[in-house]
């Protein structure tokens, strides 16, 4: 095992990429009290377990992690330990900047090659998968491995090399993630997860793109399986699902008709009428009529 440590502004293998805030890889022999304390940083910071075993805290989280394990922590969420201290045992890391993570774009930089779609799928994973510890990710741990040994060594090409590992370290994190969330590619069980989601936030603006990624599909394959199951496009399952609620709400004679359109995901009184007649052959108004015996 190669121990090292490069830092931003005073490692030279480092002065091609400043977007890679630091990297290495260490053993810790000893508890030293008080060597771990609470960080929330603005960067990327992923961590892959050599030997040991860890016991940290991720905002409100517990992780414990064992040999294999890779860690990622996104920006502005704290990392910290309930011992207080680095336990004992190795660990291999990268720190990296990146331009924006937020609900409607991840966009890495200008080192990256990730195209567009790439970037919003993989984003999209990062943020709605609460699992942060891919188990025994060793793709990720051999591609960190590489990246390392790429700038330790700085062979041909090794700038192209290095940010082309860094990509495929995102890719393999988030397709672990993907793979978590979605144990054994059973459908039914996924679909039912992909719907209870829908169904407590019926008011946000749902894309395709978006509940595609909740369970590690690209869009493509998740409309085929979506329209495959269900018969419908995820489109317009979701706008069935806005109407079942809608109805149920609409028996409650306290709630007025803009509160329920608002509340179950449509933009205006107008299209939750327009769509509630298409489907239901009634506008809201005349189904409240009919079921709750209003004049």
């Amino acid at each position: 095992m190669n121990l090292f440590e490069l830092q931003q502004g005073s490692s030279r293998e480092l002065q091609l990429f400043p977007h890679i805030v630091s990297t290495g890889c260490k053993k810790n022999n000893a508890i030293h009290l008080e060597s771990f304390r609470e960080t929330a940083v603005d960067f990327f910071r992923i961590y892959n377990i050599i030997d040991g075993k860890y016991e940290w805290r991720v905002d409100e989280e517990d992780l414990h992690l064992y040999p294999g394990d890779t860690v990622l922590i996104l920006p502005g969420r704290k990392l910290s330990s309930p011992k207080g201290f680095l336990e004992i045992g190795a660990l291999a890391w990268i720190h990296f900047e990146i331009d924006c993570l937020d609900h409607a774009k991840f966009v890495p930089g200008r080192w990256s090659s990730l195209n567009e779609s790439e970037c919003y799928t993989i984003g999209r994973i990062l943020l709605l998968n609460r699992s942060l510890a891919p188990s025994k990710a060793c793709e990720a741990s051999r591609i960190l491995a590489a990246l390392q040994s790429e700038l330790l060594n700085q062979g041909i090409a090794f700038h192209t090399r290095v940010n082309q590992l860094l990509d495929e370290l995102l890719v393999a994190i988030a397709r672990e993630l993907a793979k978590e969330a979605n144990p054994g590619r059973d459908f039914s069980k996924v679909f039912f997860q992909l719907e209870k989601k829908l169904r407590d936030n019926l008011a946000r603006q749902w894309s395709v793109e978006e509940m595609a990624a909740t369970v590690g599909m690209g869009t493509t394959l998740f409309n085929v399986r979506v329209k495959s199951y269900t018969g419908f496009t995820p489109t317009n399952y979701l706008i069935n699902l806005r109407i079942a609620e809608a109805i149920k709400l609409l028996r409650k004679p306290e709630l007025n008709l803009t509160d329920i359109a608002l509340d179950t995901g449509f933009c205006s009184s107008q299209h939750f009428s327009t769509t509630f007649k298409k489907l239901t052959g009634y506008t809201p108004s005349e189904f409240r009529k009919r079921n709750t015996g209003d004049t």
